[in-house]
């Protein structure tokens, strides 16, 4: 026994002298052919970054499937050469063949660039056996877990992949025009990381803790650079396109419209660092569809941004705040809501400017400017939104932030003359502070804003933050909030005004050596939301255990008594029945759990339930997906949420249904079809989406989409579900194209 602790102890030992503490990257003497081959000179005289460590199922062994990587540049790009090492003959696993592939059981390997050595923020790149690209940015130094990876950035960069008997091979291209970086550095931070689906792994060059993000950030190693980088020239992407789009409101009878129109965006780069966005005459009808959710929420539901003018640097503008309580939400503009209905409608874009990026290694900036269009139909007048942010960068992995808000109408009335000055106006400043430590253990967030309009209301502030720490065994989260009643950012998102908040949650996470579980463990959490005039308005607490198996499975459950108060009317049944007094109140014991199977798998599946007590009744509820891949073509899966909501009488019981089949299929890794139906039985509606994609160039594209929303009768009495009269009909054919001046 005590000869085996010396040898294992000198393994680790060995593990960490070995570790390579940085990797060098020199010019390359001759042209690098995109073949993924690594044949040329450069390449054999390159430093290798090898000795990869396991992040998953376990961080303390070298993992089993190596990896070796290669770097060199020219005058316009950086290269990157990786080979993916296998034990023995195998298969490789991907979503399908379109960009931007995702998940902990997909094949692939990835770069991670922090280009300003702060620890904060970061490009990644990845290819995976099949040679689908995709690309991404890392906020807040990828641990603090508000969103900070992001897929939704696109950009121009090569590569080329080949599977052979023993390894796979990838070789990149990235352009510097396509990075942002300070002039005269001669070191970036770096990482590299492999998911491989074979053993089930994740790997990474240099060592991260697993109880982190795969993308943290505070471990990346040095790239050394032989020579000060320079400017790379000019840099100025111009990106018009033109829409021919058909549409038909069936519910007012209007006749079919036809419209032609263009528009475009431009990328300019303000030096190496800067990136100045411009849009004109902006169209967003290739954008996917928004999930449709079943809401027995009394608040408002937030849909993530997925338009691509707003999401480089995103994280500048919409990471103020907490979720929840954001000062600013990018997708108020644009989308504008009707008062007489509570619809979204599309508000018409002018154009706009967006300013992001560092003016030096410490500090970053933000200038958003956009102009609204007049829409009578809603009463809405030409509105201006403005946002400006400042962020300087404290102590190792730091930072403050300042924000300012102003949204204002250019004219008093609908139809009205130009103002400078109109009567109505809407704006929001604050501040926040970001913590990271220098290992991560401790990450946090406090910030203060205050909203401003005519009416110059008394309690219009929101303020609160949170504090995390986290080691191998433990994690605790505490966090706090105070919305004040008259907290109205009209270019934010608020769920909940004039509250207070209180919430924890703890997590004892244990190791099995061997076995199928990688890690299993209780936890327990609660959540107090009060105010001043009616004492608690929401309460609960939770037991909970988690188990996430080596196969990458992962099944949690939580055991909760709740309480509500309502302060306002409320129907819980979702029907528009009857509804619930004001001022009463209701406590319930719930059953929460979730399970997702292995990914790995054709067939593969994500099941939750959240069943108990509900008000003065009971609630069965069960939501998932369900997959099958035929790879590496594409996939099937079907959404489902079923809500069965039982209340005594006189108030309305209901059996909500929300069904949403999606087919996915790559034709090519440049030829998408996408289809997308969902019913929803709680607002009776049957929206069809297909979208046709070819990317004929990079980050060219053309789309064809066919919109149809349609009456649906739900499930009552027995009836077949049977789709009634159209709402709505559109068809858009819209053509972009990237040209590089």
């Amino acid at each position: 026994m005590q000869s085996r602790f010396f040898l294992s102890l000198f393994l680790l030992s060995g593990i960490t002298c070995f570790s390579q503490p940085a990797i060098s990257i020199k010019r390359a003497s001759a042209p690098i052919v995109l073949d993924a081959q690594i044949n040329e000179p450069d390449w054999q005289t390159a430093q290798v970054a090898s000795q990869f460590h396991q992040f998953f199922p376990t961080d303390t062994i070298l993992a089993k499937a190596q990896t070796e990587i290669r770097l060199t540049y020219d005058d316009h790009f950086i290269y990157i050469a990786a080979k993916m090492y296998n034990l023995s003959p195998r298969t490789y696993v991907t979503p399908s063949l379109r960009r931007d592939y995702r998940g902990e059981a997909n094949d692939g390997v990835s770069v991670v660039f922090d280009t300003f050595k702060d620890k904060t923020n970061a490009f990644i790149f990845g290819v995976n056996p099949f040679g689908v690209q995709r690309e991404g940015l890392v906020a807040n130094g990828g641990g603090t877990g508000q969103n900070d990876f992001s897929l939704n950035w696109d950009n121009k960069w090569y590569s080329e992949a080949k599977i052979y008997e023993d390894c796979w091979i990838v070789e990149m291209a990235i352009p510097f025009k396509t990075l942002r970086f300070k002039e005269n550095l001669t070191r970036w931070n770096v990482n590299f990381y492999r998911i491989d689906s074979q053993y089930a792994e994740r790997s990474t060059w240099s060592p991260i803790p697993r109880n982190f993000d795969i993308v943290n950030l505070a471990f990346n190693k040095e790239l050394i650079w032989d020579v000060p980088l320079q400017k790379p020239g000019a840099n100025v992407s111009v990106i018009p396109y033109t829409a021919l789009n058909s549409f038909r409101d069936f519910e007012n009878g209007t006749p079919s419209e036809t419209k032609v129109q263009a528009g475009g965006d431009a990328k300019i780069g303000i030096g190496p660092a800067l990136n100045l966005d411009l849009t004109v005459n902006p169209d967003f009808s290739q954008v996917e569809v928004d999930e449709q959710v079943t809401n027995l929420d009394r608040f408002e539901i937030f849909f993530p941004e997925r338009r691509q003018f707003f999401l480089e640097n995103a994280d500048l503008f919409a990471n103020f705040g907490l979720e929840g309580t954001r000062p600013f939400f990018s997708r108020r503009i644009g989308i504008a809501r009707d008062s007489s209905t509570g619809q979204n409608v599309q508000n018409t874009i002018y154009g706009g400017v967006r300013l992001s990026g560092k003016i030096n290694n410490n500090t970053r900036v933000g200038i958003l400017n956009m102009q609204g269009g007049e829409e009578p139909e809603i009463n809405l007048p030409s509105t201006n939104y403005l946002v400006t942010t400042v962020q300087q960068k404290v102590w190792a992995r730091s930072n403050i932030g300042f924000l300012f808000v102003n949204k204002q109408a250019f004219q008093d009335s609908i139809g009205g003359e130009f103002t400078r000055s109109p009567e109505t106006y809407s704006r929001t400043a604050g501040v926040d502070f970001n913590l990271a430590t220098r290992d991560n253990r401790w990450t946090g967030k406090a910030f203060y804003h205050h909203s401003f309009d005519e009416t110059k209301n008394d309690s219009a502030f929101a303020y609160g933050g949170f504090l995390n720490f986290s080691v191998l065994k433990w994690n605790v989260s505490v966090l706090t909030r105070n919305v004040g009643a008259n907290y109205n950012p009209e270019v934010g998102f608020v769920r909940r005004q004039d509250i207070r908040q209180l919430a924890s949650t703890t997590w004892y996470n244990m190791y099995p050596a061997r076995g199928r579980v990688q890690s299993h463990g209780p936890g327990f959490d609660f959540d107090m939301v009060g105010n001043e005039t009616y004492g608690y308005l929401d309460w609960d607490y939770n037991f909970m255990y988690r188990i996430r198996w080596r196969s990458t499975a992962v099944f949690s459950m939580r055991l909760r008594e709740e309480y509500t108060y309502l302060f306002d009317p409320f129907d819980p049944s979702g029907s528009g029945g009857l509804q619930l007094p004001s001022g009463t109140d209701y406590q319930n014991f719930v059953l929460i759990a979730n399970y997702t199977s292995d990914a790995r798998k054709r067939f593969f599946y994500n099941l939750s339930t959240r069943s108990g007590g509900y008000f003065n009744g009971s609630r069965a509820n069960l939501t998932g997906i369900v997959t099958y891949r035929y790879q590496p073509w594409g996939f099937a899966s079907l959404n489902f949420s079923y809500n069965g909501i039982r209340l005594p009488e006189p108030y309305n019981s209901s059996d909500l249904f929300l069904i949403g089949p999606r087919i996915d299929f790559t034709f090519s890794r440049k030829v998408f079809w996408t289809t997308f139906i969902q019913y929803n039985s709680q607002i009776n509606n049957l929206n069809i989406n297909s979208r046709f994609q070819w990317r004929f160039k990079p980050v060219s594209d053309l789309f064809i989409v066919y919109t149809d929303n349609y009456v649906a009768e739900s499930f009552e009495n027995g009836n077949v579900f049977r789709v009634g009269q159209p709402k709505n009909r559109a068809l858009v054919l819209k053509l972009t194209y990237w040209l590089n001046l």
